[in-house]
């Protein structure tokens, strides 16, 4: 007797539909690659440019390192009437200014920074923003304005001050004759000036790099019992180190190319002296008073200081981030 075919339907086998190629799944290789490569090129066309502005500045300025040989970064005699170039006074006045921004700006913006991220009353940090953001937002020239007719004026006037600052560490080498003499036009009066013009620089980027500590970390540290002080010192400032020198980085930067502001007030007078309230010049101060007038191995020698100028910030640069690479390095063993 034949059995009578089965009506029951074989099981049917569960099948996925095809998933969809998408980025995590190989499908936009193409545009990553394409991606990558336009990142690299952008990295290379900076380096190419920066290449070619240190070339061509360096071709212009040959006649007068061919002149003067070393003595252009040793010697401090500068007489374009004589032939003699030497930039050593306006390095030292470069660097002079420069510290002396540094070291006011720096922790009045972090402090700021802090103030801002941490310890600010929500009502007020909108408010505080906008008043950093509008002191960068002055023209340069504003700044040099107000610091020779106001603040410059104002500094010669403390002439007591500092004579009583100046005996009281007389004993000290250098401390001694630091504030001897009041020169309205001069190195504080420069770096003063330059310290209120970075310092909305330092503080925007380190409120930037304050907000990005992960919030984990905070909470640990209260957690553990510690202070609001114990806090940041052990869980923001070892997480925000990097971004920290690069924000003050910047404001060096700032500080050591700005031309307008310091032509103005620090006094035009090619010297190295420790009395930081005397006159002297920077780099891209005498630049930009003598350019105008400069013609062949003087117009050379002015590109000169340029080059210089140049070189020294991407040292400086290399410098801090040797730094923060070796620190990074500690910490993190620390952390194993």
């Amino acid at each position: 007797m034949i059995a009578p075919p089965s009506t029951t339907r074989p099981p049917e086998v569960a099948t996925e539909p095809p998933a969809e190629r998408g980025p995590l799944h190989g499908g936009s290789r193409l545009a990553d690659g394409l991606f990558r490569w336009v990142c690299l090129a952008s990295g290379f066309l900076v380096l190419v440019v920066l290449g070619l502005i240190l070339f061509s500045t360096t071709k212009e300025a040959w006649p007068a390192f061919r002149q003067e040989g070393l003595s252009f970064v040793t010697s401090s005699t500068w007489n374009p009437a004589d032939g003699h170039f030497g930039a050593l006074a306006f390095i030292y006045g470069t660097l002079v200014v420069s510290v002396i921004a540094l070291v006011i700006a720096v922790p009045v913006s972090l402090g700021l920074a802090l103030y801002i991220t941490e310890l600010a009353p929500p009502r007020l940090r909108t408010p505080a923003t906008y008043v950093v953001d509008l002191l960068a937002a002055i023209p340069s020239v504003v700044y040099g304005l107000w610091g020779i007719l106001v603040f410059g004026p104002w500094i010669a006037k403390q002439g007591g001050i500092y004579d009583h600052v100046s005996r009281l560490f007389h004993p000290v080498p250098f401390l001694g004759t630091m504030f001897q003499g009041a020169s309205q036009r001069s190195f504080m009066t420069a770096g003063i000036i330059l310290a209120v013009m970075i310092t909305p620089i330092v503080t925007s980027i380190s409120k930037e790099v304050f907000a990005t500590v992960p919030r984990d970390q905070k909470e640990a540290a209260w957690g553990l019992g510690a202070t609001r002080f114990e806090m940041i010192r052990g869980a923001v400032f070892p997480y925000s180190r990097t971004g920290l020198v690069g924000a003050v980085m910047l404001g060096l930067g700032r500080a050591m190319g700005e031309t307008i502001a310091v032509a103005l007030v620090i006094g035009s007078s090619p010297a190295i002296t420790a009395h930081l309230l005397g006159s002297g010049d920077a780099m891209a101060a005498v630049v930009a008073n003598q350019f105008g007038e400069a013609t062949d191995v003087h117009r050379a020698a002015l590109i000169g200081l340029g080059v210089v100028l140049f070189v020294m910030t991407v040292l400086v640069n290399l410098l801090a981030r040797r730094v923060t690479s070796g620190a990074d390095r500690r910490l993190a063993g620390a952390k194993r």
